[in-house]
């Protein structure tokens, strides 16, 4: 078989897209539930069908595809899902503004072909999503991609309702809940983001029924006391406690309303009293519920002020209402005064409308009981990582509210519940019904509502392996390994999957979370579009590839802290790439065509010998960083290894050995260097998967050696303690040393790299001296140095450039080297010239005008272009110093 060439130049796009197919057409991830190994299983955090790939995405898919690329080296049986959303509110919205380009509305179609024009929607643009992550070259099973409402997800879905409810954990009933007046629906807790406004506290006379005098309340949103239904006080609040009992007279209204005592209210907080408006506010709903106070609710679906609010003010908006409300207030006397107050305000994450909160009648699942069990579950069976999100884990379990799962749209798994329109009996079954379970008439209407997405999602560990069904995939990968996600979700998404997985399951989903990083550009800035410092990946795929976006997500992915990316270090792993390239081609350069049959034990070189220490003590540390989720360290070990290590001092170092005539020693470096060499790409393969499958396929083999073309299918290296050698790490730190210390004296001193220089080396022990006797022909051609003097007598000239390793001291003469009056003269010419610049821009700096008028931008370049010049003055000095100390 003809031996396969590297293109001179890597180019990791052609590459990318042939592997990528490779691995999809040949099912290389596609694992045989009955195969041997120990299971290990992962579900992607399914995207939404409306989302494109973002850095986030990038991160958590690489961090997966790491671990699962390592644990089949390991020998394991590895599944990982992949899978999308179909996002309720968000998909429904994509298409809805469709429909309104067109003047339609989904009313104009009626549900069923609403829902229909939405399955188009999906396949036409829902999976850009799905290709998106073959880009990012993620192992994921393809044959097994799942969608959360696909038939057997909503095979699943039903049984769940239905169990929950028959169980009494599903219930419907009037609550106050979380609406979005723009999308239409009720939204969970965790679904309403906050956001810190500018608002005012107005301050509102409410005088006592009795003519007694007043109350101040102070309300962020005066158009809700038109819902008041009593006034709070604290019971240990000796201003007001002695009015509990009494009443007082909504002003514009004139409804009398109780005065109560309530632990809930805050004595330090406005004026002490509080209005209750339990239809309208999550916490006076509870003091509602512990009072038995009247609920009254005076805004409708829409944010208008309806029928129970007086006549005046029906048919206006919040905002309309609150101004008209607060000129009344103002012109009858009841408004003391209006504070400026800065307070939190939730809004939809979907559309960014400000929540009302609204009672309504919704679907609700109880979640104390199994919110108990799922935090039971923690760390017992379920480790977090990093540790410290358990607490917030906790803390949300601990404070949890009843989930409302009713969404009132049409996308998304309608409730499987009917009501009898003859005796009003309320049917919920898996299989649709024909009659009423009660009375048996035909005459059954479904719920419009669909259950929140988050429903669904939650079952996505066993409903992915088939649950309800009995399947292989469900006794073998159940529970899954570890999921990788990031915080925003932890409540969302991971303790839900938690208390699901535990209630029809009785077994955690997974037994590690691993939370990653947030990506944020390279001053730390959250990425948004408004801001313009997105860094797309897919762009940045475009531009340097994959394995470079990979690899520079992977060193900065330290285990709880924020990674701080910039496009420049993306293109600086691109050289990364291009070096292991390049050191692949130089290598196969001389290699023969087959690898000579020799033992690595034989090896018996400094280069050799230390490569394989390394090579081992590294394969040691990958696998030790990769199970304790140390990503950063995986890429920085093998980035340290293959650039310093393998590039910069072994593959010289060999160079006088591949090209010499000793065909024994040639045969065995062959043989070492094809080891590393192979045994690196199968290390590096897991976080840059494209580019070591290219070079693993273009590799020569040793005779015999029938391994599979493909890499993803090896396992990891061979550990050989054999060739651990603890010794040589000494001997070549020594050689290191004094070869990078005389390259460093010829640095620091401006000498010519093609000027050749003699070297004399102080010996402190025999030990010493003969590691570098052993090595003075290679010390001689990486230092560029015609003649090496070592031993423990050896005495250095005045005039030389010196260096101490571990008590050695090198010297090399430099008189006849280095005419030290005319580099002192060219120092000071450059000094003078450097510090007369730095004068400018430190006076430009000093300008008030400057500073308080020029563009940030344009400050900041100023800045970093003294701090640049700062430092080369001190470098010009530093060798000035050193000059003059020579020449004394």
């Amino acid at each position: 078989m003809a031996r396969k060439e590297l293109a001179k130049a890597y180019e990791p796009w052609d590459v990318e897209a042939k592997w990528e197919k490779h691995w999809e057409e040949d099912k290389t991830f596609s694992p045989d539930p009955d195969a041997p190994g120990d299971a290990y299983s992962i579900v992607i955090p399914p995207p939404n069908v409306t989302g494109v790939l973002h850095m986030g995405h990038a991160l958590n898919l690489t961090l997966q595809d790491i671990l699962c690329r390592f644990n089949r080296q390991q020998g394991k049986n590895v599944l990982w899902v992949p899978g999308t959303d179909h996002a309720g509110i968000a998909t429904q919205n994509v298409v809805e503004r469709q429909l309104k380009a067109e003047g339609l509305t989904r009313h104009d179609l009626g549900r069923e072909k609403f829902i229909e024009r939405v399955w188009e929607w999906k396949k036409e643009k829902g999976d850009h999503i799905l290709s998106q992550i073959r880009s990012m070259g993620a192992s994921v099973d393809w044959t097994r991609e799942c969608f959360t409402f696909d038939e057997q997800r909503a095979k699943a879905v039903r049984q769940v309702f239905v169990k929950l409810y028959e169980e009494g954990l599903v219930y419907k009933g009037d609550y106050i809940i979380n609406w979005c007046n723009r999308c239409h629906t009720a939204l969970a807790d965790d679904e309403v983001e906050h956001e810190a406004k500018p608002g005012h506290l107005h301050h509102v006379k409410y005088p006592l029924a009795d003519g007694s005098g007043h109350l101040i309340v102070a309300t962020t949103r005066p158009e809700t006391m038109l819902a008041d239904t009593a006034i709070a006080v604290n019971p240990e609040d000796d201003r007001f406690n002695q009015l509990i009992g009494k009443e007082a007279v909504l002003p514009l209204v004139g409804r009398k309303l109780p005065i109560i005592g309530d632990a809930y209210v805050d004595v330090e907080f406005g004026t002490g009293c509080l209005k209750v408006t339990p239809a309208h506010d999550m916490n006076d709903w509870e003091i509602g519920i512990r009072h038995e106070l009247e609920v009254i609710s005076v805004l409708d679906e829409d944010g208008i002020i309806n029928e129970n609010g007086p006549e005046k003010y029906q048919g206006m908006d919040v905002l309309t209402a609150r101004k008209a409300i607060l000129a009344d207030l103002e012109a009858e006397g009841f408004l003391e005064e209006i504070v400026e107050h800065d307070h939190s305000v939730g809004v939809c994450y979907r559309c960014k409308s400000v929540i009302e909160p609204h009672v309504s009648t919704q679907w609700f699942v109880s979640m104390k009981p199994l919110a108990e069990k799922a935090r039971a579950a923690v760390p017992a069976e379920t480790q977090i990582f990093p540790e410290h999100w358990t607490k917030t884990y906790y803390d949300w379990l601990d404070n949890i509210r009843d989930w409302c799962i009713s969404r009132q749209i049409w996308w998304g798994h309608r409730i499987p519940a009917w009501t009898c329109e003859k005796c009003g009996e309320l049917t919920v079954s898996i299989e649709d019904p024909s009659a009423c379970s009660a009375c048996g008439s035909k005459n059954i209407v479904q719920e419009e509502d669909v259950l929140d997405t988050w429903f669904s999602s939650a079952l996505w560990p066993f409903s992915t392996m088939g649950w309800p069904d009995d399947t292989k995939e469900l006794a073998r990968y159940y529970p899954t390994s570890c999921l990788i996600t990031g915080f925003d979700i932890l409540f969302f998404w991971v303790a839900r999957m938690m208390m699901m997985g535990l209630q029809f399951m009785e077994q955690v989903p997974f037994h590690h979370v691993y939370i990653h990083a947030l990506v944020r550009d390279e001053k730390g800035k959250k990425m948004s579009k408004s801001t313009g410092n997105v860094i797309d990946p897919l762009d940045m795929i475009a531009k340097y590839g994959a394995d470079a976006l990979r690899f520079t997500l992977t060193s900065f992915a330290a285990m709880g802290r924020d990674i701080k990316l910039s496009e420049q270090r993306i293109e600086g792993y691109k050289h990364f790439m291009n070096k292991i390239w390049n050191a692949t081609r130089f290598a196969m350069m001389n290699l023969p065509d087959e690898i000579p049959a020799v033992e690595l034990n034989a090896a018996d070189s400094l280069a050799d010998t230390w490569i394989l220490h390394r090579l081992e003590e590294v394969k040691r540390e990958i696998k030790a960083a990769t199970l304790e989720y140390r990503f950063n360290d995986i890429a920085q070990t093998l980035y340290k290894f293959i650039w310093s290590e393998f590039c910069d001092w072994y593959l010289e170092m060999i160079k006088p050995v591949l090209y010499g005539e000793d065909a024994e020693a040639k045969a065995v470096t062959q043989k070492v260097l094809w080891t590393v060499l192979s045994e690196t790409m199968q290390l590096l393969h897991p976080v840059t998967p494209f580019i070591t499958q290219e070079i693993w396929s273009a590799l020569p083999r040793p005779a015999g050696d029938d391994r599979s073309e493909d890499i993803a299918t090896l396992p990891f290296p061979a550990m050989r303690d054999d060739l651990l050698d603890h010794d040589v790490v000494s001997r070549m730190d020594l050689f290191m040393g004094v070869v990078s210390g005389t390259r460093n004296i010829r640095t620091e001193l401006l000498i010519e790299p093609a000027k050749k220089l003699d070297l004399l080396i102080k010996t402190v022990d025999n030990d010493d001296r003969a590691v570098l006797e052993d090595n003075v022909d290679l010390i001689k051609s990486l230092a560029r140095i015609d003649n090496v003097t070592i031993g423990p007598k050896v005495k250095a000239p005045k005039a030389s450039g010196a260096a101490v390793v571990r008590g050695n001291e090198i010297s090399v003469p430099l008189e006849g080297v280095v005419d030290f009056d005319a580099e002192l003269a060219r120092l000071d010419k450059n000094l003078a010239k450097l510090e007369k610049t730095m004068k400018g821009v430190a006076g430009k700096l000093k300008n008030p005008g400057f500073v308080n008028n020029a563009p940030e931008a344009v400050v900041e370049g100023e800045k970093k272009k003294l701090a640049e010049m700062e430092e080369e003055k001190t470098k010009l000095t530093q060798l000035k110093e050193r000059l003059e100390s020579v020449m004394a």
